[in-house]
């Protein structure tokens, strides 16, 4: 006897149904192992500075299983605050991006591994000011290094691009012990100037000079 298929509906019925217990079981397992997770802000902010310590401790040593452990653990914390739901960066008040500014380093300061932040350093004959991803990073969860941007801040000097800005999101490479987050940043834009400019910098065009001058002594970023 010829096995009978069922009706559509009860077809995807069924497909809705077993959907619908293995989201169940996915959300069970998160809530699992985010038991030891606070729960509430007051209490996930203290824990999270932790982490950044814990992460920032990692990336000077080199070691990476660590390091990305520590970024999955934030992402856990973030999606337990939202209530495991998608959406932990969608808006200033989302978890995500109320941990990462209430940990950010205080402008003009050197971050954590792990801390958004805005610093300047001399990069050559370049003064640049840098924007540090923090944990939350851009294919942090991908790249051992963390990204950052580079803005020009002489804007009638010659720079490492045309506009006055660059970003460096995706660094590829192993971690390396002993590179601080501004050291990187030197780092990266050297070698950035000596292989993609042949060492030679770039004046920044007109339109970008004076838009870029005037935004940053207005103490707005681009």
């Amino acid at each position: 006897m010829s096995q009978r298929t069922p009706p559509q509906g009860q077809q995807l019925g069924f497909d809705a149904l077993l959907a619908n217990t293995e989201k169940a079981n996915l959300t069970q397992q998160i809530v699992r192992e985010c038991a030891h997770l606070p729960g509430t802000l007051s209490e996930a902010l203290p824990f999270h500075r932790s982490l950044i310590d814990r992460h920032h401790t990692a990336m000077l040593a080199g070691d990476a299983a660590t390091a990305m452990q520590l970024r999955e653990e934030a992402d856990r914390l973030a999606s337990k605050l939202n209530n495991y739901e998608a959406g932990i960066f969608a808006g200033p008040n989302s978890p995500g991006n109320v941990l990462d500014r209430k940990t950010r380093a205080r402008e003009g300061s050197v971050p954590l591994w792990g801390q958004s932040g805005l610093f300047e350093i001399a990069c050559g004959s370049m003064r640049v000011e840098v924007e540090m991803d923090g944990i939350f990073g851009v294919a942090s969860n991908v790249y051992h290094w963390l990204g950052f941007s580079a803005r020009a801040v002489e804007f009638d000097k010659p720079f490492l691009s045309e506009t006055g800005y660059r970003s460096f999101i995706a660094v590829g490479g192993a971690l390396e012990a002993g590179f601080t987050p501004d050291r990187f940043a030197r780092e990266v834009i050297s070698a950035h100037v000596q292989q993609s400019l042949k060492g030679r910098l770039v004046a920044i065009k007109p339109e970008h000079r004076e838009r870029g001058a005037a935004r940053y002594a207005a103490g707005k970023r681009c």
